[in-house]
């Protein structure tokens, strides 16, 4: 009987052993398949340009929504779009795949700025090879890259502080949740959030947390600070996910009495807004951030002069908007 139960036990082990294993090899196993996908199409339509787009999250609908654009402007322009990124938010597997792009020589690279030397020395790389480089979404200023295309995340971050100050009367605790810490427009919207709060008497931001660009991970973030600081008014989140993790935060806190701002306007957020438990979201243009981006590395291919900022208007989303829209209930 002794040694029935050890074998099973170690059946076991064995299955989460294979499991974790799994988990780790993955998103690099997935890597390897887009970028043979890519190699493949390279040689089946050698008279097409093959512009890599690498996301920072494969799925994540914000990314999706820059792929659409993206494609809807290449078909335009007789351009083709390899989409890839890694299957959850990981800077190391992200950098693996610029690095693996490059050795495919493609005719355009458009990618995520990222902190760290070794990813601005990959787009240096690219540059140096002949591969024109556009950042977008976050900008990597300090590489070769020769535009960035995407959302004025420091004014953006502005904007929200706005929004906040207007719409909360005497809730001037502020608890923050940010989407990555190695995304550089992560960093420049709490800049600019900050320095609107900074600014005005009776407002306060007593902490920030990183979500990961997890949803729930927006609700653990949440649920832990408003146990450590439990005279949080206000919340904000500044990614795409972040709000509709820090409605989920405060049921599990069983707190009503705390507003939420967010970040983009997911469907999830969209009936955040419509049902009042998020009270207003700075609103970005993914699809024509992919749009715009596609359109400038066209006009690369033809040898005209681009931007080296292109900024993207945000817009902001309450509950008087969805009702203007005909999304209230």
């Amino acid at each position: 009987m002794f040694n029935r139960y050890r074998t099973l036990g170690l059946i076991v082990i064995l299955l989460v052993f294979c499991y974790f294993l799994y988990q780790f090899v993955s998103p690099t196993l997935k890597i390897d398949h887009l970028v043979r996908e890519m190699n493949q199409s390279s040689v089946v339509s050698k008279s097409m340009k093959h512009v890599v787009l690498i996301a920072q999250e494969l799925d994540n609908p914000f990314w999706r929504a820059v792929e659409k654009g993206a494609n809807e402007a290449a078909m335009q322009r007789g351009i083709a779009i390899d989409y890839m990124g890694p299957i959850r938010i990981n800077p190391t597997e992200q950098t693996k795949l610029l690095e693996k792009s490059i050795a495919a020589k493609p005719d355009a690279i458009l990618v995520q700025g990222m902190k760290g030397q070794p990813y601005t020395q990959l787009i240096n790389k690219a540059i140096d090879q002949g591969i024109p480089v556009i950042t977008i979404d976050a900008d990597e200023p300090d590489s070769k890259r020769i535009a960035y295309v995407g959302t004025d995340n420091r004014e953006a971050g502005k904007r929200m502080g706005e929004l906040v100050i207007q719409d909360t009367a005497e809730r001037g605790r502020i608890g923050v949740i940010i989407g990555s810490e190695w995304a550089d427009n992560q960093q420049l919207r709490l800049e600019g959030f900050r320095s609107m709060i900074s600014n005005t008497p009776g407002y306060e931001i007593v902490a920030v947390r990183s979500s990961n660009i997890s949803r729930i991970q927006a609700a653990k973030q949440t649920e832990a600070l408003l146990k450590q600081y439990p005279r949080i008014q206000t919340m904000v989140g500044l990614s795409s996910l972040d709000a509709a993790g820090i409605v989920e935060g405060l049921k599990a806190a069983d707190r009503a009495d705390v507003r939420v701002f967010g970040f983009d306007d997911l469907e999830v957020t969209k009936e955040g807004i419509t049902d009042g438990l998020i009270t207003a979201s700075v609103v970005q243009q993914p699809r024509e951030i992919g749009a715009q981006a596609v359109e400038l590395v066209d006009a690369v291919f033809k040898g005209d002069a681009i931007p080296v900022q292109h900024f993207i208007a945000t817009s902001t989303l309450d509950r008087d908007d969805m009702k203007s829209k005909g999304n209230s209930p």
